[in-house]
């Protein structure tokens, strides 16, 4: 395979991202809009791509359930070309005022939001990923550089080609869009070392990807995306109504990072609650790691239910896999989340408003649940068209980055010829 020089794919999307910063609204919205068009018409062909890696993974071992939720385009492609055009219809925030003001020597001064400028994605399987980057990506003035995982190389490479292909038709640099057509991992080492040309690292992957780019990287990085995600039955819930959230949050796409991994039971529910709770979930399959007490009031419900090991609270399933527990209360459940949640999505289960607000104060998650399935911590979900990564970092952006999180800001500030005293 013929060497690929990063610094020149560096210097080519930094030039593309400083005359995307220049494309009005309307420009950009054309594009997106072709891209939508392409992506429709070129459906066939992109699934029969789509069609060849998942034949391979499957040929190599890879669980179903992975490539179902994370691989397999079949169920994904009407919902992603509709994102686009739903980040077509959004607000451009790039140039929108933050605030401004007036102060008494007669300055004006402004914060304006402006692109970040160039952002490295690495990703893993999900080739939907790619569609979502460049979507947000070209709607903030934003080039990027993609580098995806090599179980969905062939499905990418036939979206990149489609979607630069947009940019040109469009008048837009094809070069906004940059892709890494290589798996070796000497090439990740390089692009977080890329920082003339890179403005910030966003990883989507598990632990192992994050902290190799945490450790590695000369760029700032935004991690997140890590969920190990939990939902508390207050003692005060519908329980018809809890099963059917805590159904949703599990078994709908167990190996996305907003599938609820950890279920707390109320002590005083729990004895009625965990056997319908195995009934109800337990017939798609999934396997229950229980704690002492959830044990006790789940004799003979095995092999389904067996017993929590050390870890097992701190475990990011990816699979239809459920750890329970049951707890005295409130404060026992909010201790827990604490020290387990990786601040991603947690919720709780009650009718009790004091119960219910205070879980919300307490719990520093980036997204905070009450009655409601963890599974709505989703860019598309939640009203943003779409997302680049869910962050569960303190600095610059929390939860679904979308839009406004791709940009920061500038200090304009307007004078008289002002001199300061």
């Amino acid at each position: 395979m013929t060497a690929i020089n990063l610094i020149e794919l560096g210097q080519r999307a930094r030039a593309a991202a400083t005359q995307l910063a220049k494309a009005s609204t309307e420009q950009k919205n054309g594009a997106l809009m072709a891209m939508a068009e392409a992506l429709e018409r070129h459906t066939p062909a992109i699934l029969e791509a789509n069609a060849l890696d998942v034949s391979d993974a499957r040929a190599n071992g890879v669980d179903e359930i992975w490539i179902r939720d994370r691989m397999d385009m079949v169920r994904r492609m009407t919902g992603m070309i509709a994102d686009v055009r739903k980040v077509a219809e959004l607000p451009d925030p790039v140039g929108r005022e933050i605030e401004s003001r007036t102060l008494e020597n007669g300055l004006r001064v402004t914060r304006r939001r402006t692109p970040l400028g160039v952002l490295g994605v690495i990703y893993e399987s999900r080739p939907n990923v790619t569609v979502d980057v460049v979507t947000l990506a070209v709607k903030s003035s934003n080039a990027v550089i993609l580098r995806g995982g090599k179980e969905v190389m062939r499905t990418n490479m036939a979206l990149v080609g489609l979607l630069r292909q947009a940019l040109t038709d469009c008048g837009l640099p094809a070069d906004a869009v940059q892709y890494i057509e290589s798996t070796e991992r000497q090439y990740v080492n390089e692009m977080l070392k890329l920082h003339q040309y890179i403005d910030m690292i966003i990883p989507r992957g598990g632990n192992d990807l994050h902290r190799l780019c945490r450790e590695n990287s000369t760029i700032p990085v935004i991690t997140g995306g890590i969920g190990i995600c939990h939902l508390f039955v207050d003692e005060s819930a519908d329980a018809e109504a809890s099963l059917k959230v805590i159904h949703n949050a599990k078994t709908q796409r167990p190996a996305v990072c907003n599938s609820v991994e950890t279920v707390l039971v109320h002590q005083q529910v729990a004895a009625v609650f965990l056997p319908k709770l195995v009934d109800a979930v337990g017939k798609e399959g999934v396997i229950f790691k229980a704690d002492p007490r959830a044990m006790q009031l789940l004799d003979g419900y095995s092999p389904a239910v067996e017993a929590a090991g050390p870890q097992d609270f701190d475990t990011e399933w990816y699979a239809l896999i459920l750890s329970v527990k049951v707890v005295d209360g409130l404060d026992e459940a909010i201790a827990h989340i604490q020290q387990h949640s990786t601040q991603h999505s947690d919720g709780i289960l009650t009718h009790d408003v004091d119960h219910a607000n205070r879980f919300l104060d307490e719990i520093d998650s980036a997204a905070v649940y009450w009655n409601a399935s963890t599974r709505f911590t989703d860019g598309s979900a939640l009203g943003l068209g779409a997302e680049i990564a869910v962050s569960t970092q303190k600095l610059h952006a929390r939860g679904p980055m979308a839009l406004e999180e791709l940009t920061t800001y500038k200090w304009v500030i307007v004078g008289d010829y002002h001199i300061r005293g």
